[in-house]
């Protein structure tokens, strides 16, 4: 898989905890590096706290890209959207995926464990990390986020 980010990073909260370590598992076995972010047990947790330090470590420059599950993926990007230059987009199918990575620029892919498959799931990733932004009228667009 020809990937566009070096440097990736993945959380979720408790919904999305057994779907992120399958997306983990699938990009190590693909050789890969990714960061994980936590948490590191299924235990109830609070989404805002996981996706504003994956969107921090993203604005730092620490990571090129982020991937944030919780049980719909509103939640994370909503969370992660109060950072200033973060563009992470809700992604449910393969289109939305590409148009998100396409026109907008986003810097991380939200995933719902609850409404999405796994199958599906791992395919919108690979999607996302290898598509690229395609600027132009786009690039207008973006900056005025």
């Amino acid at each position: 898989m020809n990937i566009l980010f070096k440097k990736i990073c993945i959380a979720s909260d408790h919904a999305g905890f057994n779907l992120k370590e399958s997306i983990k598992d699938h990009l190590i076995n693909k050789h890969i590096s990714i960061f994980d972010l936590g948490p590191y047990k299924k235990k109830s947790v609070d989404y805002p706290d996981f996706a504003k330090r994956l969107a921090r470590r993203i604005k730092s420059k620490k990571s090129d890209a982020g991937i944030l599950v919780c049980g719909s993926g509103t939640g994370m990007a909503i969370s992660a959207n109060k950072i200033k230059d973060i563009r992470a987009a809700v992604c449910y199918n393969l289109k939305s995926t590409r148009l998100s990575r396409q026109h907008n620029n986003a810097n991380i892919i939200t995933l719902g464990a609850r409404l999405t498959k796994k199958s599906l799931s791992l395919k919108l990733v690979e999607l996302f990390l290898k598509t690229k932004f395609e600027g132009g009228r786009h690039l207008k667009r973006v900056k005025k986020i």
